[in-house]
């Protein structure tokens, strides 16, 4: 029986694409209006197998409100997607470059391509969503409208490649975490990467000590992230992504920093993931 799980879009969005590429082709998706609607869907074992979540991109950088929302869930990370992000102009089948007066995407997909639309005369339409941008090109049969969207939503709308990869910076990738209800979350064998959050006290070097252990353990810590800690006097605390060799070797770290913590919460444990 295939998994079903939240994302955030339509169908044919890179949501979908980081999903097919953990779970498989088969895949099913619930597709959501808002992050905030795929952690609630994500975190109903009725509803869903849980959920695909983009955290951060290689251009933009971390989507900050993605993180309070994990930290306010009952979410665990069980697994992470890096996704080469493409953007690709696509039209219906037999119409041509000359053809095209308009071209409508998401405002950030198409501010990825601008050294390449610059080149054309084109009308440029914002519109909520890449992957329905590419849904409306074909259901509207329209000969002069293209759209800016991911190779799936090409192949689902059944819409032709007429310029692929046409974003400015190749090297673009996001990041998405899957998620599941703790209850749910089943152990992961060979793990070598986890995500915690922790906050410290308000005297000095409490973070300076928090990160001498860490890096004293051998652990590398791929990302850092504060946060203000809401009705508090100027504190703050800290989402920690942490690479590490064994199980032990975490085990090791999270004992050593737990004495000089106020808060330390544990939101998965998973394998690193890779960018290809």
């Amino acid at each position: 029986m295939s998994k079903k799980v939240s994302i955030q879009g339509y169908e044919g969005s890179f949501h979908q694409e980081a999903a097919r590429q953990f779970f498989g082709k088969q895949v099913a998706v619930i597709p959501c209006a808002t992050f905030r609607e795929v952690v609630k869907i994500a975190a109903n074992k009725k509803e869903s197998d849980g959920g695909v979540m983009a955290i951060e991109n290689s251009i933009a950088g971390s989507i900050l409100p993605n993180y309070n929302l994990l930290q306010k869930s009952n979410l665990k990370i069980i697994g992470e997607i890096y996704l080469h992000i493409s953007q690709n102009l696509m039209v219906n089948p037999g119409v041509t470059l000359k053809d095209i007066r308009e071209v409508h995407s998401h405002p950030m997909a198409i501010q990825q391509c601008l050294e390449y639309l610059d080149k054309f005369d084109w009308k440029l339409v914002e519109t909520e969503d890449t992957a329905l941008s590419a849904k409306q090109v074909h259901q509207h049969r329209s000969k002069h409208i293209a759209a800016i969207a991911s190779k799936l939503a090409a192949e689902l709308f059944h819409l032709q490649l007429i310029a692929p990869n046409i974003q400015t910076m190749k090297k673009n990738y996001t990041r998405f975490l899957i998620v599941q209800p703790e209850a749910a979350a089943a152990k992961i064998d060979n793990a070598d990467k986890a995500s915690v959050n922790f906050h410290t006290d308000h005297s000095r070097g409490s973070l300076a000590r928090v990160l001498t252990k860490i890096a004293d353990a051998g652990i590398n810590l791929s990302k850092l992230q504060s946060f203000p800690i809401p009705g508090s006097d100027w504190e703050y605390s800290f989402h920690a992504d942490m690479e590490f060799d064994t199980m032990e070797q975490f085990n090791n770290v999270i004992e050593n920093i737990k004495p000089i913590t106020a808060g330390l919460k544990i939101y998965g444990v998973y394998k690193k993931g890779k960018t290809v």
